[in-house]
């Protein structure tokens, strides 16, 4: 089973940085608004401030977690913005205050879980390492629109290893959830990370290939940038529908961002 060490430190990591990046905004800059539609900067830590919630109930409490799919169930298209608008509601520095405790309290069960366990969520159960890595995922693509709104240019780590390593890992939950037939045939996907290191994965010797940024790569599966927008290669008519239709988030498919230039 993998560890989850590793990934729960780059985690923290990740939300102590955009931590940073809010702590000492004042009050109408938590107002400003985001890439997405609706969403302030207090929704989007809203947001992550409600899931790490939701992912410590999962991991701690089955049967509260069980209540809370229910409530999804009967809104589907409405459960997340309603978490978000409620959160948002808060004062800023409640709302951080919150934040902070759900992430501590997330950080502590995760490592307290038994080797090997399973946990259950709103896509398939998950290990402690894939739940951390998808914490880490969303921390990291929010972190970019608050960052957006507060004019402040992200800089990329290879902490993106992770999210790199599930987005290729979702290839065919993309495909699936697109409706398109799954590829039989694995793809080559080589890298560059922000630190100059090649990440690849899958047989060198593929028909199908995927190269460039490993950060333009997760933009692409946190849909945080059109496709058009990216320094990503496909090779192989499989590969070249997979940049179309990736996402490494659970749920419907996304809409995704328009290309730059473009109204949205």
């Amino acid at each position: 089973m993998a560890d989850p060490t590793p990934v729960l430190d780059d985690l923290r990591a990740e939300s102590d940085e955009l931590d940073g990046l809010v702590a000492g905004s004042g009050t109408e800059q938590w107002a400003l608004p985001t890439p997405a539609p609706g969403w302030t900067v207090a929704h989007q830590i809203a947001h992550l401030a409600w899931t790490d919630r939701s992912s410590v109930l999962a991991v701690t409490d089955r049967d509260a977690f069980a209540r809370e799919v229910e409530k999804a169930l009967a809104a589907p298209g409405d459960f997340v913005d309603n978490g978000a608008e409620e959160g948002a509601a808060q004062p800023p520095g409640q709302l951080l205050a919150d934040w902070r405790a759900g992430r501590a309290a997330l950080q502590t069960a995760l490592r307290a879980a038994p080797s090997g366990a399973r946990f259950p969520w709103y896509g398939p159960p998950m290990a402690a390492a894939s739940m951390a890595t998808a914490r880490l995922m969303e921390t990291w693509a929010h972190g970019l629109d608050v960052a957006d709104a507060l004019g402040v240019e992200p800089v990329p780590t290879d902490r993106l290893r992770h999210i790199v390593r599930l987005g290729v890992r979702t290839r065919d939950f993309a495909f699936g959830v697109h409706g398109l037939s799954t590829p039989f045939e694995e793809f080559r996907v080589e890298l560059r990370s922000p630190s100059g290191q090649l990440w690849t994965y899958g047989p060198e010797d593929a028909d199908d290939r995927v190269t460039g940024s490993a950060f333009d790569f997760c933009l692409l599966v946190t849909q945080r940038a059109h496709r058009a927008d990216l320094a990503l290669r496909a090779e192989g008519a499989d590969a070249d529908r997979w940049l179309d239709v990736a996402q490494a988030f659970a749920g419907p498919p996304g809409g995704g961002r328009p290309p730059k230039g473009t109204a949205s």
